[in-house]
């Protein structure tokens, strides 16, 4: 059962009503973690474990780049030193000895040496810590319900304009009024959600991971956490996010006619912010826009 009114599937004007105010509170996160037209590298990252990711894929790139100019360059001596012209008795060994065990023990070492990073890395990722706040994360045919377990907190979270909420595949004038009213821009359409996940910035945070009807799949690139969502079975991600701001992602295993719009939204904000949405949450009001936030997480606007 949804604690909250659904926003993409009602009126522009009933929507100013509902949630009146929310850009002082929206325009004190910033929002980091969304794709950008043209983009062709990460997100920001905004935990540890998308710095361990980014590190790991910058290293092996170096390696690969590496692979690419001297194989390249060998290519180049052998065409010029031992073409027809240059070398017309060419020489009739069948074997190399040292050279066969060269090839074979130089990318065994290398190997080795990527999965000495590799490994610990993928360890750190699959080795669930205490959660400080735990969160169920279900996801349905279109969208996600979220339980805050320890809290209480249970409530659905639709993308704004969805189509399973009556709304439109389309960036109308009614879609981009509810964007507005919410705190977003139309740059946020298929990504921006009417309720969202909250968590308080430098907290462990649980994700326990299933499904009701398909495989789905929970992921934040800013965070470098993608689980999929299996139904009858329960698997779980972890994050701790060092920077407030608004991160969004969206479902990554294909689940169906509307698989695109699903999106999720992730806030991180204050530990002061997240108790008194706790609090509005626990009376049943899971909009951020209600919390008054501090003046302190006041960092930057969506303009």
């Amino acid at each position: 059962m949804r604690l909250s009114t659904v926003i993409g599937g009602i009126a522009a004007a009933g929507m100013t009503t509902l949630v009146a105010g929310p850009a002082l509170a929206q325009q004190a996160l910033e929002i980091i973690g969304q794709p950008v037209p043209g983009g062709i590298d990460f997100q920001p990252s905004a935990t540890e474990l998308k710095h361990d990711i980014v590190w790991l894929d910058t290293m092996i790139n170096y390696i690969i780049g590496a692979i690419v100019i001297f194989v390249t360059a060998l290519l180049i001596y052998t065409i010029v030193r031992f073409n027809r012209r240059a070398n017309p008795t060419p020489a009739r060994f069948t074997h190399n000895s040292p050279l066969e065990v060269a090839w074979t023990i130089i990318p065994i070492v290398i190997l080795v040496f990527i999965g000495a990073f590799s490994l610990p890395i993928l360890f750190k990722q699959q080795e669930i810590p205490v959660g400080e706040v735990t969160i169920k994360a279900t996801g349905n045919q279109w969208y996600w319900a979220y339980e805050y377990v320890d809290e209480g907190i249970a409530f659905d979270s639709y993308m704004i304009g969805s189509p399973a909420t009556g709304g439109s595949n389309m960036l109308t004038p009614e879609v981009e009024a509810q964007l507005k009213a919410a705190g977003y821009g139309k740059e946020q359409f298929l990504l921006a959600t009417d309720t969202a996940v909250v968590v308080p910035v430098g907290k462990v945070v649980v994700v326990q991971v299933t499904a009701s009807d398909v495989i789905h799949s929970w992921k934040i690139p800013a965070f470098g956490v993608m689980q999929d969502a299996v139904p009858g079975r329960t698997a779980a991600l972890w994050f701790k996010a060092d920077q407030e701001g608004i991160f969004f992602g969206q479902c990554s295993e294909i689940c169906g006619q509307m698989h695109a719009y699903m999106p999720i939204t992730v806030k991180v904000v204050s530990e002061a912010a997240y108790a008194q949405w706790l609090e509005k949450a626990k009376a049943g009001d899971v909009q951020l826009s209600s919390v008054e936030v501090p003046a302190a997480v006041e960092v930057a606007s969506n303009d």
